[in-house]
């Protein structure tokens, strides 16, 4: 019955073997441990840490089995593989609340756009720079956009003090990530938090 198993995962893999990771009809995913290991040598480390030296896989199983616990291959791209003499419940569960740990001190950075016009009033601008300084208080990169219509495009140059301006207004927490330039209808300036 496993070895029909086995056979069916062979060929849908297309002729790749897979089935050392299957141990008493379960799957195990990454990581090889006890019989599933292989090599002829490997690295061991022990429970607290310490170098056991280098062994062969079936008397570092062995010093695992006496120990109680699981022999796990940590780094099988190593010469030789380095494998761990450790309870694989436990290793598995701190991998994992290392992995949350990670991520909660990850920080995604959104952009967040404001437009303006050249012909804008000192009180809209002012709210426009509320605005960005929240969304920079909070981590995120601003992007400030000027868009030009119709006959304002004939007044380029002459708008770019808005921007300028603006980052002026906002330099106690921010600083220009990317200088103002011009795409098309639009110019364009990045801030982000100062560090």
């Amino acid at each position: 019955m496993l070895s029909a198993f086995l056979f069916s995962i062979t060929k849908a893999s297309g002729g790749q073997k897979h089935f050392s990771r299957i141990l008493e009809g379960r799957v195990i995913s990454e990581l090889f441990i006890n019989e599933q290991i292989r090599d002829k040598e490997v690295r061991v480390i022990g429970e607290d840490g310490e170098q056991l030296g280098i062994m062969s896989s079936r008397d570092a199983l062995k010093l695992a089995e006496e120990a109680g616990v699981d022999l796990v291959k940590i780094a099988p791209t190593a010469k030789p593989p380095v494998c761990r003499i450790v309870d694989y419940g436990k290793f598995k569960y701190e991998q994992t609340r290392k992995e949350k740990e990670a991520k909660k001190k990850q920080k995604t950075v959104e952009i967040k756009e404001i437009r303006l016009s050249p012909n804008i009033d000192t009180n809209d601008l002012n709210t426009k720079i509320n605005a960005a300084r929240k969304f920079i208080g909070k981590g995120d990169r601003v992007k400030i956009t000027l868009r030009f219509r119709g006959r304002e495009m004939a007044h380029m140059n002459t708008s770019k003090h808005i921007l300028d301006d603006f980052a002026e207004a906002l330099s106690d927490i921010a600083v220009v990530d990317k200088a103002p330039k011009v795409e098309g209808r639009s110019m364009t300036m990045f801030l982000a938090e100062k560090r």
